[in-house]
């Protein structure tokens, strides 16, 4: 008699049954995307094989990444050319200071790989 009692107190008849929220068109479409973009990055992986030569691809690496540090020096070049002959024409000291200074920076930036080069030796 006791068991039975326990059993109806605390037993699936007295377990209170939850509906599920009510999602907006919104959150539908977010969660959606959101499964699609999961599915897709674990189903779309691709297995990668490494190089015979592990130097070759870090060698190249780095000839691509220099390659950009000397892109954006001569960008700073040009950019210290233009303000060191708008601070001439327009007599402003201040301006050419910052103009010089860009074009220092310029030159540095694009020989860096050599710099670094007869630095390490």
């Amino acid at each position: 008699m006791k068991f039975y009692n326990m059993r109806k107190k605390y037993g699936r008849q007295n377990q209170k049954k939850t509906a599920p929220q009510p999602m907006s068109s919104k959150q539908r479409k977010t969660f959606s995307f959101y499964a699609a973009l999961v599915f897709a990055l674990c189903m779309g992986s691709v297995t990668v094989y490494a190089a015979a030569d592990p130097l070759a691809v870090v060698n190249n690496l780095s000839t691509f990444i220099f390659s950009l540090i000397r892109a954006i020096g001569m960008i700073l070049l040009g950019f210290g050319v233009v303000q060191v002959g708008l601070s001439l024409k327009s007599h402003d000291p201040s301006q050419r200071a910052n103009g010089f200074l860009t074009l220092a920076g310029g030159i540095i930036i694009t020989f860096a790989k050599e710099i670094l080069d007869m630095i390490v030796g």
